[in-house]
């Protein structure tokens, strides 16, 4: 099988996978995303491309993590991302030591959540902005 075809049964299993996730039957889910029940079978059998229309469409109505859909990763920047979460974990954590603060675990877990979903949606979150989320939790 050319490296091509190897890529459309990978796109296919995991739209196979995505689709029971999401609990819908393949004529289900092409009625939801415009699609005849014939062409979205073919997607998931790996003998066509799927265009990018529909998996933009299930983004929108399932939020579908299309970089895993297409290539397998979790996230398109992932060693960015990572990266950029660890400098934050950092400065956090310097933050809350040299004011001797204290937060409970989960509660810093929450801080690093909120701002890593907006770091990923593309939001930027000052720094006071996080010093007020700290004041909150502090114990």
């Amino acid at each position: 099988m050319s490296d091509e075809g190897n890529l459309l049964v990978s796109i296919g299993a995991r739209l196979a996978i995505t689709r029971n996730e999401l609990g819908l039957s393949q004529s289900a889910l092409a009625a939801e995303l415009g699609l005849s029940h014939r062409a979205y079978h073919s997607y998931e059998r790996g003998t066509r491309a799927i265009p990018i229309e529909p998996l933009v469409e299930m983004n929108k109505k399932f939020d579908v993590d299309l970089s895993w859909i297409l290539l397998g990763a979790k996230a398109a920047r992932l060693e960015h991302d990572l990266s950029a979460l660890k400098d934050f974990e950092i400065w956090l954590d310097r933050f809350i030591a040299e004011r001797d603060l204290t937060i409970r675990a989960e509660k810093r877990g929450a801080i690093v959540e909120r701002w890593y979903r907006s770091f990923i949606e593309g939001q930027e979150i000052s720094s006071d902005e996080v010093r007020n989320w700290i004041d909150l939790v502090a114990d």
